[in-house]
């Protein structure tokens, strides 16, 4: 593997969930304003923004993973390396299999949030625990940009490590203005080699959190686009 390390961040959302950048702004911004060339779109219960993100990409010189932010029953589950949408609902067990059936990978998307469904806080510690496991996860997401308490990503981190489970990180970016404050570092700099990464548990996560003016940024374009759309005529 190479000794080349680099960031990659994999957890971000578009207008085709409740995100406020478009796919294309967001690629350029992606190429022109960070030091990613290495993403992963997560809409919530849709990969649709990923597949056009996976599909322009090449221009702006970036790699996009294809993944889904899944609504379990039991809370948030980042779905990596899919090609197969999944649906919102099922109980995580269920999600777990028909994501790892596919080829892809299964991570506890911000696992001791207070604020959201968080897989953490419905027993993730003693359910992904052991040898057939009912939650066969494969990794955490320590470090989530966007918590208000740093504990959180403490608690995830924590849980992580005790589960000898890959640790990744992430901006869970809804503006283009936090894309890449929270992210993944790895040893390469392709999707193969991050994969290869998580599954040697050679990733490290890192990166700042969302400032309040962040959020503040975030609920008026989100307002503002979700406007635009409402008043252009249905064709």
């Amino acid at each position: 593997m190479s000794q080349i390390w680099s960031k990659a961040d994999l957890h971000i959302h578009t207008t085709h969930s409740d995100g406020a950048a478009s796919v294309a702004a967001l690629l350029e911004h992606v190429a022109a304003h960070t030091d990613l060339r290495l993403i992963a779109i997560t809409d919530h219960d849709t990969f649709a923004g990923a597949l056009e993100a996976r599909a322009l990409a090449a221009p702006y010189g970036v790699e996009v993973i294809v993944g889904e932010e899944v609504s379990t029953a039991e809370g948030h589950l980042l779905a990596l390396f899919i090609e197969e949408q999944l649906p919102p609902g099922q109980p995580a067990a269920v999600t777990i299999a028909a994501v790892q059936a596919q080829g892809g990978l299964c991570v506890a998307a911000h696992p001791y949030d207070w604020l959201t469904p968080s897989l953490g806080r419905a027993g993730m510690a003693d359910r992904c625990a052991g040898p057939g496991c009912e939650w066969p996860l494969d990794g955490v997401e320590g470090f989530n940009a966007s918590l208000w308490s740093s504990r959180s990503n403490a608690r995830a981190t924590a849980a992580g490590e005790q589960l000898r489970l890959p640790l990744i990180g992430g901006s869970d970016s809804h503006h283009l203005a936090t894309v890449g404050l929270g992210y993944t570092l790895f040893p390469g700099h392709t999707a193969a080699e991050l994969r290869y990464a998580m599954r040697i548990r050679a990733t490290r996560p890192g990166g700042s959190y969302w400032r309040r003016l962040h959020a503040i940024e975030y609920v008026g374009l989100w307002l503002r686009e979700r406007a635009t759309r409402a008043l252009i005529p249905f064709a």
